[in-house]
């Protein structure tokens, strides 16, 4: 069956309430599930953002719930990333992990190679050829003290080499979508400008991480210290903390790039994701952080429109036991608004459907496009609400038959 673009759900609401009754009507498909829509400008110029933005080249904060963008500044400017980097390599292992390609006890041992290039070279958690070390150490060396040496160990341990990696790096970027960025390095090491990313990019990749994994998330991200082989360490989160509610992701600097950050924070369920690109000083980076993040939860009010696991629409199934199957919310999908105001919200949910079995429960199958008042809609993943396996021959014969009159 020829596959075509298909709009399942349309509503118009007032941000105080959901409507008892749906309307339901048409509309067009974007660009596809990695895709995203232009970043708009924030969402009420009588907010003003923070002053401690000033000297900051790039930066950026979305409401994770809603993926609106709150503030922007040069958000598809690419810039280099130096160790936010280790935010793809994480989110590799984490994908390789939740398909049982790669276990947390699983053991590696640093290869010549490894310790002749990165034996306590920059950020380390001090590897060598002595001590065999677990992919959960690993994971907990890159994510919390930006072990250099660990994504070296991990890269060749997991994919055999590091170009064998940075091919996965990339395939996963390029299907999240994300079209300004490119990895030449599993750790952001320099290397004269192969690696590159934008704000945009960074929270789309922030966002993926938490949708997909937010269980490898809790364990791995936002550790204020980390101790390997008897060394102990602390994280250089700059609100790590400091703020409420802050839980992480990763901090990056070098001469070339700066003083950057991909960070996140949630309060009374509602998380925000921030990207720092390009800062001056440690300084600036830090007020510029705190000062943005406490600004998006303080200026904006936000609605929760689903609670995590509850059914937003259906979509349609080919060749499986079922002809559709339930989409719902990975997480709480709300909707934000500039505090005191009461725009109207308007919800549309597109996939690219039929789907076509098997599909897993889980699989993040669609989106839900979110609009407030007259702004640029903004979307949030859907995924799958069951389990639809590719159907047998009395499964066909039923759906052909009821295909003949639907």
């Amino acid at each position: 069956m020829k596959r075509s673009l298909a709009v399942l759900l349309a509503i118009a609401l007032p941000l105080t309430t959901l409507p008892l009754d749906a309307v339901v009507g048409q509309g067009v498909f974007g660009q596809g599930m990695g895709a995203a829509s232009s970043v708009p400008s924030p969402l009420s110029d009588a907010n003003l953002p923070p002053a401690e933005l000033a000297p900051v080249p790039v930066a950026l904060l979305v409401d994770l719930g809603s993926g609106q963008v709150l503030y922007a500044k040069e958000p598809d400017r690419r810039f280099v990333p130096a160790s936010i980097t280790k935010v793809m390599t994480l989110y590799v292992a984490f994908e390789l992990l939740a398909r049982g390609q790669l276990r947390p006890e699983q053991v590696f041992r640093m290869s010549e190679g490894a310790y002749r290039d990165w034996h306590a070279v920059g950020s380390t958690m001090f590897l060598d050829r002595a001590h065999d070390v677990t992919v959960h150490d690993l994971l907990m060396g890159i994510a919390n003290v930006s072990a250099n040496d660990g994504c070296i160990v991990l890269a060749e341990g997991a994919a055999g080499s590091v170009p064998n990696w940075l091919a996965l790096m990339n395939a996963e970027a390029r299907r999240l979508g994300m079209k300004d960025s490119h990895f030449g390095t599993p750790n952001g090491w320099m290397d004269e400008g192969q690696t590159y990313v934008s704000a945009h990019d960074l929270a789309t990749l922030a966002q993926a991480m938490l949708v997909r994994h937010p269980d490898l998330y809790r364990t791995y991200i936002g550790h204020p210290t980390m101790t390997w082989n008897g060394i102990t360490q602390r994280n250089h989160d700059p609100i790590l903390g400091k703020l409420e509610g802050a839980d992480g992701i990763k901090t990056g600097f070098t001469n070339q790039a700066g003083y950057g950050f991909l960070g996140s924070a949630i309060r009374d369920g509602r998380r925000l994701v921030m990207v720092i690109g390009g800062a001056y000083t440690p300084k600036d980076r830090a007020k510029a952080a705190e000062a943005l993040m406490n600004w998006g939860f303080a200026a904006f009010d936000s609605r929760t429109l689903f609670s995590a696991g509850e059914q937003v629409g259906t979509a349609a199934v080919q060749q499986g036991e079922a002809r559709s199957l339930p989409l719902v919310a990975p997480g709480p999908i709300s909707a934000a608004s500039p505090r005191g105001t009461r725009a109207p919200v308007r919800l549309r949910v597109v996939y690219a459907g039929p789907l076509e079995a098997p599909v897993r429960k889980g699989d993040i199958v669609a989106e839900l496009e979110i609009t407030v008042g007259n702004r640029t809609g903004h979307r949030v993943p859907l995924a799958a609400g069951t389990d639809v396996p590719r159907a047998g021959l009395l499964a066909r014969l039923r759906n052909g038959l009821l295909g003949l009159f639907t």
